[in-house]
């Protein structure tokens, strides 16, 4: 198993967050992941740089196999995200991959254009993703449907062809990504939740590392651990389709006004106690996950970096 960052570009300013990326490199983190947003999922955040950019410098000045969530389709066109992909994992081989969802409308709102249906918003990710594969194999791509691609090609590729990483949180996603993803990614949920999810991965006859992304809290006292929790994670706890249908940061904010604490406790795993937290993040990983990114929640991440890279990773490991 290997133990990974989470970058929040939602909660940290990004000359901020590759500083705490370089320390977590040498906190002993091997790898990071990030997700690409153009707004936060709620005011208290307060951030949300351009993801690519920071990926290059971080990329440039550690020596961590990064990643990215991103959305093609509407505020992307899909060749132009082959084309990022491509030009990063030209300069660092091996080092990046991309993991390819359907979107939300917090993000992908601003084009103006009308919000598809689910079902709409996945058979346009997947006709991204064959775009996107094809000009990473060096074709030069013309496509119609609901993406339309004129002509496209890539004049610089990677030698090492980056994964492209299939996210899920339901077993229905799981199963349906499993046709083109070179591997998971997911997040903490209930531990059955976890095995069907992976299951229904490997099932379908997914491929690639299981990857999974920790929300947690950590502070030397748990009322701290938790006011940290409930502060920055209160907007992030509504299930689907709440949380891909919601276009602004002031609706999020609204309906936060009636979450509590048990409520974040769904999606934060909240403990003052670093025994505890190696113990829970061993426990989600044993269902069947390669790599495990862990995500602090709140804005100040040196006190986690230095807390587990001492007391959780080599425990971890060990």
């Amino acid at each position: 198993m290997r133990l990974g960052f989470h970058a929040s570009h939602e909660q940290i300013a990004p000359s901020r967050l590759l500083d705490d990326v370089r320390l977590a490199e040498q906190a002993g983190f091997e790898m990071a992941m990030c997700s690409d947003h153009i707004s936060p999922w709620g005011s208290r955040q307060g951030h949300s740089g351009y993801a690519w950019a920071w990926l290059g410098a971080a990329l440039a000045s550690t020596g961590l196999e990064l990643g990215v969530v991103c959305a093609p389709g509407q505020r992307y066109h899909p060749a132009v995200v082959a084309q990022k992909i491509a030009t990063l994992a030209e300069m660092f081989p091996g080092r990046f991959w991309t993991a390819l969802g359907s979107g939300e409308a917090s993000n992908e709102h601003i084009t103006g254009d009308r919000w598809p249906a689910k079902e709409v918003r996945t058979r346009r990710l997947e006709e991204c993703v064959d775009v996107i594969s094809r000009l990473l194999d060096g074709e030069t791509v013309s496509h119609e449907g609901l993406v339309t691609v004129d002509r496209a090609r890539l004049w610089d590729l990677p030698g090492t062809r980056p994964r492209l990483v299939g996210p899920a949180v339901s077993v229905a996603s799981a199963a349906r990504v499993a046709a083109w993803a070179d591997g998971l990614v997911t997040i903490n949920q209930p531990l059955d939740t976890l095995r069907d999810v992976v299951a229904a991965y490997r099932d379908a006859g997914g491929r690639g590392a299981c990857s999974l992304q920790v929300h947690l809290s950590w502070a030397p006292t748990p009322q701290q651990a938790e006011a940290v929790a409930l502060d920055q994670w209160r907007t992030n706890v509504f299930p689907e389709p709440v949380c891909w249908d919601t276009e602004t940061v002031e609706g999020f904010d609204v309906m936060a006004q009636h979450v509590d604490l048990d409520a974040v406790r769904g999606a934060v795993e909240v403990s003052s106690d670093l025994a505890w937290h190696r113990d829970r993040i061993a426990e989600l990983a044993s269902v069947g996950f390669d790599d495990v990114y862990l995500h602090f929640v709140g804005q100040d991440q040196q006190p986690f970096i230095d807390a587990f890279g001492e007391h959780v990773l080599p425990q971890l490991r060990g």
